[in-house]
Order: structure tokens, then sequence, then C-alpha cells
């Protein structure tokens, strides 16, 4: 493996606040039927070449074109792979005090990834729009199992779980080898549901459901590695984790014990973008499980959540408990998790947006002289 595939110490994990005219036009084409699609095309064209502009004045060297296209992190993604579908239903997701809108993913035949993904034009397009690094996040193999009910998954083949799993490992291969090919060497899988198979409660829907916590993760953890494992030398894998992200709110808490090795060491990621902003994600003591090498934590310090600004004493007390478990060499910074998961955006404004993501330079700038 090449050296160079963790160099970025300040980086975030992808998703920014739609502007009010994405919004706006977004509303007119889905909702209204009064714009067409070339008009919507032209809103989110305009707001992603801001985007791009915010993060390269804020310092970052990799940017993303804010998810601006999206109406959710992941679902948008997995609706357009080959036997996928998304369904209405009248009750969606709980997180905390609230209800992500009810959309289901459904599989209705053999999956795969297809040539004509939507998700490739959307990198072709930032990559022409920034002089520094384009990355895409994209959820992860584990999203398409964890998000999909069983009974939302006809056919007869997959309800052998090994078998629906190794179709999907395959998909996400073919995805990373076609993204590449698109240019992008800084490709991110958000794979929150490691974190969320550290939670009590979800654990125990799986048990209900007939499925093995501990299963999942080692099964998990293989998929992306087979996703993976025969990436280029020069094309960087980062991976995501958190507990949920819907208009501020959570959806799981745990710590990153029962998952941390295994994630580490078996999924051949070379980045990790971990939420740690709160109690909910535990100690930092899991960190001690990376191994030495090229490897690194983006440590997910400061909060998308609220608009409070964290203070860089606060930051600089937080790595410095972070390096009793692991090397400052393999830590970075960024956000504990996107600013906008889904289209309606995190309880920030803009300014707020703005400013996290210079303290996310300022801090690797002081941490590291970079």
């Amino acid at each position: 493996m090449s050296t160079d595939r963790a160099s970025f110490r300040a980086d975030h994990v992808g998703s920014l606040l739609r502007p009010d005219s994405v919004k706006k036009a977004r509303k007119q084409f889905f909702e209204d039927k009064t714009i067409d699609t070339a008009l919507l095309r032209e809103a989110e064209d305009a707001a992603i070449n801001n985007l791009v502009k915010l993060q390269e004045s804020a310092g970052l060297n990799v940017v993303t074109d804010g998810e601006t296209r999206r109406s959710f992190w992941h679902y948008d993604f997995m609706g357009e792979l080959d036997g996928f579908a998304l369904e209405d239903r009248s009750e969606g997701v709980a997180f905390a005090g609230v209800q992500l809108r009810p959309v289901f993913p459904v599989v209705r035949s053999e999956v795969d990834f297809p040539d004509d993904h939507p998700m490739l034009e959307h990198f072709k397009y930032l990559a022409t729009k920034t002089s520094v690094t384009p990355k895409i996040s994209i959820p992860g193999p584990s999203c398409c199992h964890f998000r999909v009910a069983p009974d939302d998954i006809s056919p007869p083949q997959y309800r052998d779980v090994e078998v629906y799993t190794a179709d999907l490992a395959r998909a996400y291969k073919k995805a990373v080898d076609t993204l590449y090919d698109a240019g992008c060497k800084s490709l991110q899988m958000d794979d929150i549901f490691f974190a969320y198979l550290c939670d009590p409660k979800h654990r125990a829907e799986k048990e209900r459901l007939g499925q093995d916590p501990d299963w999942l993760i080692q099964r998990y953890a293989w998929m992306m590695n087979e996703a993976i494992k025969d990436r280029p030398s020069d094309m960087v894998i980062g991976m995501h984790m958190c507990r949920g992200n819907f208009m501020s709110t959570h959806a799981a808490e745990g710590s990153y014990d029962a998952v941390a090795d295994t994630v580490f060491n078996q999924t051949g990621v070379d980045v990790f973008f971990m939420e740690y902003d709160t109690d909910r994600a535990g100690g930092l003591e899991p960190l001690k499980f990376l191994s030495k090498g090229h490897q690194r934590v983006m440590a997910g310090f400061i909060t998308t959540k609220t608009g409070e600004l964290e203070s860089m004493d606060h930051l600089k007390r937080q790595f410095d408990e972070a390096s009793k478990y692991v090397d400052m060499d393999q830590l970075g910074i960024a956000p504990q998790c996107g600013f906008a998961s889904t289209e309606e955006g995190n309880s920030i404004t803009e300014d707020d947006q703005r400013r996290k993501l210079e303290l996310v330079v300022q801090c690797s700038e002081e941490l590291w002289n970079e």
C-alpha cells in the first residue's frame, strides 16, 4: 500500500447545507412540477460551484459537491443500483424525537452497479470545478443490508444472507473500479452501521430478526474489504461512522469497543472518520486497536449538530487524550458528521458551517503545522 493514502490532516464528511435556491428548485421540480431537469441542474450547478469555493477558501485540500444533488446521503445512491427501488410508506425511521421521511429501499432483482449510475456524472462535474482533490461520499455496502428489511428483499436466492452480501460486495467492487476510471482518487464510504451495532437497542432489533449482530460486524467488514482490496495504489478509501444525523438528531449510541478491532484491521480502509463530539460515542480507548502504519483516524471532535464553535483549547485537550492510544501522526481532524445528511439540513446556519470548516483547517495547522 502507498503511504500517501492518508495524506490529508483536514477533511469533512461530505454533505453541506443546501442553499435556499436548491431547496426551491427541488420543490419546483419534484413537487410542483413547474420546472424541467435543465433548470434544476442549473440551480444545483450554481450551488455546487459556490460550495467548492467555500471549501477551498476555508483552506481544505479535498472538497465534495456537498451532496447537493441528493435528498438523502444514502437512498439516492442505493435507489439507482440495479435491483433496488425506493418506496414511499406511511411512517419513517425513528430518530431522537423525530422521524425520517417515509422512504424505504427494497430489492426486487439481482443487485449490480450500473455503468450509468448518476453519481458518476456528479463526480465528474465536481472534478471540473476544483483545483484540489475532489472526493465523493457514498453509503457503504453495509447500508444495503442494514437498511433493507428482510421482507423487502424479493429474489429467492437472497434469502441466504451470504449470497446477498456477496452480490453487494461484487457490485461495490464495480462501483470502486468505475469511479476510479472516472478520475476518483478519494472515495469515502459511509458505513455508519458499524456504530449502530454498538448500540444495545439496535443489536436487539437485529436479534429479533434472527440476525447475529457480531456476525454482521464481521460480514460487513468482509464486504468492505472485498469491494476495495484490489483498488489502485493511488486511491484513498475513507469510511465514516456515526450514530445518525437527521436535522441535528441522532438514532444510536454506544462506544466503538464492539467494532474497533474489526473495523481497523479487517476492512482494509485507509482513513476512518469517527464521531466523537458527545459522550454517545464513548471513550477514546478503542483507538488503541488501530495498527501502526499508514491508516489514519479523522477525529470528529467538532460537531455539526449545533452552531456553537469549539475552542482550540478543547480540541487540543481531546487530541492529547487521543494520543495516549494512537500516535499523533495517525490522526487528523474532521467534523463528526455531515452538515446535511438529508436535504433538510442540520439546525445550524451557513455561517456556522463556514466557521466549522475553517476551524478544521486551523486545528490541522496548529497541531501538525500543515
